[in-house]
């Protein structure tokens, strides 16, 4: 696999157009941090990671309107890919629908959101869009 992080979007992309309730991923520390920053700003309901003692696994519970059934998370777009990396400075950090929606940046500080990445001031490679 060249992309794990494009398999952990397309994995949850795919799981919330079926409808699914729970998706299983295999873990990466970077994809535990991406999946706390899902969790955090509420587009997930909740996650747990599995320690199989090979990879690991994460299991995440989708979160859906409870009487309309329309999901939290309506696009995951991947930014930078293994192909062409796309970087922010602290000046130039993406705005995802005008503020609605967020980017999830991995930087010196650690994997952060852009609004955080502008409190404080660091850029970073972009790894993907949310909203």
């Amino acid at each position: 696999m060249t992309d794990p992080i494009a398999d952990y979007l397309t994995r949850i992309r795919n799981a919330v157009a079926a409808k699914h309730k729970i998706v299983e991923i295999p873990a990466s520390n970077l994809k535990k941090e991406i999946t706390k920053i899902l969790h955090n700003k509420g587009y997930i309901l909740s996650y747990k990671f599995v320690d199989d003692k090979v990879q690991g696994v994460i299991k995440i519970a989708l979160k859906y309107h409870p009487k309309t059934k329309v999901p939290a998370i309506k696009n995951l777009t991947r930014i930078s890919k293994p192909g062409l990396r796309k970087y922010s400075g602290k000046d130039e950090l993406p705005r995802v629908l005008n503020g609605l929606g967020i980017a999830i940046l991995s930087t010196s500080q650690g994997v952060i959101t852009e609004k955080e990445a502008k409190r404080l001031e660091v850029g970073g490679e972009v790894l993907c869009y949310v909203y």
